[in-house]
């Protein structure tokens, strides 16, 4: 039950960052390859607060939120924004934002090093589970993270398809160009983007230390279950991340448990394989993802696009 619990916690958890990576991907054409070290700065911020001023990380989501927010408009403005006014190809966007991780492992780095100096205590790894709550003999981890989920899915919902800017900023993900000649600001809608990008991946970094031991190098590693996600449910898609988050990380959690079962723990360590697989089997089997499948096309449901 208690691994089963931390597979939908983590699914929880790669669907907020895939949603994140895809909103950028399709409002600017830039394939994030940052995105797990923006989510580890969400965790070093509720660490910061915990350890400088006794806040429950639960209570410093909103902060994370907003940081994170503040974090991906300044990655736009400042790195991909230039590029993009340039026509830069997605293979130069790509390079980019691996740069940019690179810049924020030594950034992560030196703050831990820092911040252990300071406070004297461990900060280059560390781990929220002691801070955790139970509820209904569930761990509140699992309870939070899933209530987010909900409430994220149906702001965005309302946002997309109730509200002006909404439709404004579904207009731009589509046409860009058509979306600027009936007066939408295309750059308003991008600017948002990346904040709700930044702000999610923060959001999820600030919860994964419940499920997880953090170090600086951590996000570069959860990049690639992010991608798997984002794949797998479908770029083109915001609500992809939905299905794709759950298939990976449930696959990726229960699979290599059972598979140390047989094989002893050290078959952990290469988690990734599973998400890597599945990502190449749905590529040749489903290049646009599940929610390109033509079952979801013909029924013309308005969250698949």
């Amino acid at each position: 039950m208690a691994v089963l619990e931390g597979a939908i916690v983590y699914s929880n958890l790669l669907v907020l960052l895939g949603i994140g990576l895809i909103i950028t991907y399709i409002t600017t054409g830039v394939p994030n390859f940052a995105q797990g070290s923006m989510a580890i700065f969400g965790s070093y911020i509720s660490l910061t607060l915990w350890l400088t001023y006794g806040i429950n990380p639960y209570f410093s989501l909103p902060i994370s939120f907003l940081f994170g927010g503040t974090l991906g408009i300044l990655i736009y403005l400042i790195f991909l924004k230039p590029l993009i006014r340039k026509e830069a190809k997605v293979v130069t966007l790509m390079i980019a934002t691996l740069a940019i991780d690179i810049i924020f492992l030594g950034i992560l780095g030196s703050y831990a090093e820092t911040l252990r100096t300071i406070i004297k205590k461990s900060t280059k790894k560390f781990i929220f589970t002691p801070l955790d709550f139970d509820f209904l003999q569930f761990d509140g981890i699992l309870i939070v993270s899933s209530l987010i989920i909900v409430t994220i899915f149906s702001t965005l919902f309302y946002l997309l398809h109730k509200t002006k800017f909404g439709i404004a900023m579904r207009a731009s993900m589509e046409n860009p160009s058509l979306a600027e000649i009936m007066g939408v600001n295309v750059e308003y809608t991008r600017i948002f983007s990346w904040f709700l990008s930044g702000s999610l991946a923060a959001l999820a970094g600030s919860l994964l230390p419940f499920r997880q031991e953090i170090v600086p190098l951590t996000g570069t590693v959860i990049i690639v279950s992010i991608f798997a996600a984002s794949i797998v449910g479908g770029l083109g898609s915001i609500y992809g991340a939905l299905a794709g988050g759950y298939i990976i990380g449930i696959s990726e959690s229960l699979i290599t448990f059972y598979l140390s079962k047989f094989f002893g723990p050290g078959i952990l360590v290469y988690g990734k394989v599973i998400s890597l697989t599945i990502l190449v089997t749905t590529l040749i089997l489903a290049p646009k993802g599940i929610v390109g499948l033509k079952i979801w096309r013909n029924k013309r449901w308005p969250w698949i696009t």
